[in-house]
C-alpha cells in the first residue's frame, strides 16, 4: 500500500510537530486549511492548541460542516489535547458545567476542558497504553480528560489525579483521543499507531 496521505488541520495549534511526527512514522503528511482539501485524506489529525479558537475557525473557513461528513463517513482521525475535545460529543468546563462550544461530535465521549488545571499546573509524565510496550512521555498543557466514554470506546490508558483515575487515551474504530500532546516528545508510536490503523484500513477514508 502507498504511504497513507494525513492532513493536520493547520488553522491553530502544533501543526509544524504533528507533520513532522507523521512523516517520522511513514505518512505523507500535509496542512489542510480548506474544505476541498479532505477529500484527498486516508486521515486527519486535530492538533492541541485552543478548542473554542479552533471551533469558530473551523466555521469561519467553511470546514466545520464538511468535515463532520467525512468523519460520518469514515474518515480515521486522531485529536491531540484541543482536538479530543472536538471530536468529542460533548464537552464541560474545569468545574463540572456544560459548554456548549462547537464541536465535531463524532466520538462517544464527554470531554473536561482544562480539567487538569490551567498551564501553571502543566505537567509531564509517563503513562502505560494499552498496545504499546513501554511508557509513553505525555506532555499534558491545559489539558483536558474523558469524564464519559460510551460503550463502543475502548480506555487506551489511565493516570492518577486526587479525584480518582480518569481517562486521557480512548479510541473507538477509526477515531483516536489523547487528552496529551504526543507531538511535543520525541516518541512517536501513537502517531505511527494511528497510521498503522489507516494502512490496515480502519474505516473508510479514501485511500482505505
Amino acid at each position: 500500500m502507498r504511504d497513507p496521505t494525513i492532513g493536520v488541520l493547520a488553522l491553530q495549534g502544533d501543526v509544524v510537530e504533528h507533520l513532522r511526527m507523521l512523516d517520522d512514522v511513514g505518512a505523507r503528511a500535509l496542512p489542510v486549511k480548506r474544505a476541498d482539501q479532505l477529500d484527498a485524506l486516508d486521515g486527519i489529525v486535530l492538533p492541541g492548541g485552543e478548542s473554542t479558537t479552533i471551533g469558530k475557525l473551523l466555521a469561519l473557513y467553511g470546514l466545520m460542516e464538511p468535515l463532520r461528513r467525512r468523519l460520518a463517513d469514515g474518515l480515521p482521525a486522531f485529536g491531540t489535547c484541543a482536538g479530543a475535545i472536538l471530536l468529542s460529543r460533548a464537552t464541560r468546563f474545569p468545574d463540572g458545567r456544560p459548554s456548549d462550544q462547537p464541536l465535531l461530535g463524532a466520538m462517544d465521549t464527554v470531554t473536561r476542558r482544562n480539567a487538569f488545571g490551567r498551564q501553571v499546573a502543566s505537567f509531564e509524565a509517563d503513562i502505560g497504553v494499552r498496545g504499546l510496550d513501554g511508557p509513553v512521555h505525555a506532555v499534558f498543557i491545559r489539558a483536558p480528560w474523558f469524564d464519559e466514554v460510551g460503550p463502543g470506546v475502548e480506555v487506551l490508558a489511565e493516570v492518577d489525579t486526587p479525584v480518582g483515575a480518569r481517562v486521557v487515551v480512548a479510541r473507538q474504530g477509526r477515531l483516536l483521543a489523547s487528552s496529551f500532546h504526543p507531538e511535543l516528545a520525541s516518541d512517536g508510536r501513537l502517531h505511527a499507531m494511528f497510521v498503522a490503523a489507516v494502512r490496515a484500513g480502519k474505516g473508510t477514508g479514501k485511500g482505505s
